[in-house]
């Protein structure tokens, strides 16, 4: 009010600046001090804009930093603070980048008199920070980390090759630049029979991209306002300043696959909600902020489908599954919308011995792994993974009887022996089959 006056008969100028949520607080509701102003808006740059800001900038930094920038680190610094750090402008971040990657390499120098080059690696370190992901994420060429992504993941998920290679063939196509930019990674329904590696695939995933797994059980989300927890409860109810579990958990780390296990289980209000992420890859909170998933690989899992083959197969079925069993169910449960924002509906195999011996070896080698830090090995018989992998199968559960059978017959012998035993000092075990069970015996000790 003491302003306007001044304002109004031309004795000041002024010029000022403030966000858009400041903007619509104080000026909006004020219709005489908006109307003394001319709203001049302006829009983020672009990252060539940004570049050009930088080199602008770059004397400057360099004479308080004692470091020089190479151009290519300049357009780095751009490129991936633009498509890393999401919750922030450009230029703003942009020159953060800049100046933290000039203050890191400054810090780490012993010789104060050394002017030290800022190179392309320097920027992506300081990204990686700042956006709280792997280093690896950030890297400005990630061709070697894609070309043995089928290896690794085969490695890990036995029996499901054509699943691997749907995944793999998505995750590709989207780093080389040849899908929406405006909509996730990719969108998958993984559906098959319990145990067979869907959730498996998803975790492995993770684990070599080098990104954060997001899980969500969607068997605690079947009620109407169980929507509130993913994107928060609205004003007035408990919980409103403390956020979605969804969009808290992307926000925090954009990087991610997002998991939602036994899709079919959630209420129709959830699926209302996916629809959003799948066509535009964001999502806003009961705050107004939003969350943005163009850096997520969403991952729903389904049993559908899954008793009309239990039907068909008894015991090891064999790799076949019935597709038209698989495909009729998704039909029946999922909507025509929500089916033709899927990147694929990706079908699942049964297992057979083979595959449940692969499995069981892996469990057996992960168990290994463990007891070599304690300096104990472990032999185990042809026998005993023969054993283990005909009892380790269940029509109902899949292989996850393995881990159960796996911490029943073989790790259950170690516990008293490496605590109190013979094993504590470390030594040589042999797991075998005597009669109609599995024994482990201690050969030697150290």
């Amino acid at each position: 009010n003491i302003l306007k006056p001044a304002l109004a008969g031309g004795k000041l100028r002024c010029i000022g600046s403030t966000t858009y949520e400041e903007y619509r607080k104080y000026f909006d509701k004020d219709g005489a001090l908006s109307r003394r102003f001319q709203k001049i808006e302006v829009p983020e740059p672009s990252v060539d804009d940004t570049h050009s800001i930088l080199l602008g900038l770059r004397e400057k930094y360099e004479e308080y930093h004692a470091i020089r920038y190479s151009d290519e680190s300049l357009r780095a610094a751009a490129e991936l603070s633009a498509k890393h750090i999401n919750d922030r402008h450009l230029p703003d971040k942009a020159i953060d980048v800049i100046d933290e990657a000039g203050a890191l390499s400054r810090m780490n120098s012993d010789d104060e008199d050394e002017v030290i080059d800022i190179s392309t690696a320097d920027i992506e370190r300081v990204v990686a920070r700042m956006a709280k992901i792997p280093e690896k994420s950030v890297s400005s060429t990630e061709v070697e980390k894609l070309r043995d992504l089928e290896t690794r993941l085969r490695g890990q998920v036995f029996g499901q090759d054509q699943a691997v290679d749907m995944v793999v063939e998505a995750i590709k196509r989207s780093r080389a630049g040849f899908r929406e930019p405006h909509k996730p990674i990719a969108s998958f329904l993984f559906v098959g029979p319990t145990g067979v590696g869907k959730t498996e695939l998803a975790r492995q995933l993770a684990l070599t991209l080098g990104v954060s797994l997001h899980r969500f059980d969607m068997s605690e989300y079947q009620e109407k306002h169980t929507v509130a927890r993913l994107i928060g409860a609205p004003p007035g109810y408990v919980g409103y300043e403390e956020g979605g579990l969804l969009t808290e958990a992307v926000r925090k780390n954009p990087y991610a696959v997002l998991l939602l296990d036994e899709i079919e289980k959630a209420h129709q209000d959830i699926f209302n909600t996916l629809l959003q992420i799948m066509d535009y890859a964001t999502l806003t909170d009961n705050t107004g902020k939003k969350a943005d998933f163009r850096n997520v690989v969403i991952i729903m899992t389904s049993n559908a489908g899954a008793r009309e083959m239990g039907r068909l197969q008894i015991g090891f079925g064999g790799e076949g599954i019935n597709t038209d069993a698989i495909t009729a169910a998704v039909d029946r449960i999922f909507s025509p919308e929500f089916r033709n924002r899927l990147d694929s509906v990706v079908t699942f195999n049964g297992l057979n011995h083979e595959i449940m011996t692969m499995i069981v070896r892996k469990a057996i080698d992960e168990f290994r792994d463990q007891l070599r830090e304690k300096n104990v090995s472990l032999a185990v018989t042809d026998r005993c993974f023969e054993w283990l992998s005909r009892r380790g199968y269940s029509p109902e559960f899949g292989a996850r009887e393995v881990a159960r059978l796996v911490q029943d017959k073989v790790k259950r012998f170690f516990v008293d022996q490496v605590l109190f035993g013979e094993l504590r000092e470390g030594g040589e075990a042999e797991a075998d089959v005597e009669g109609d069970d599995v024994t482990v015996r201690v050969v030697r000790k150290n």
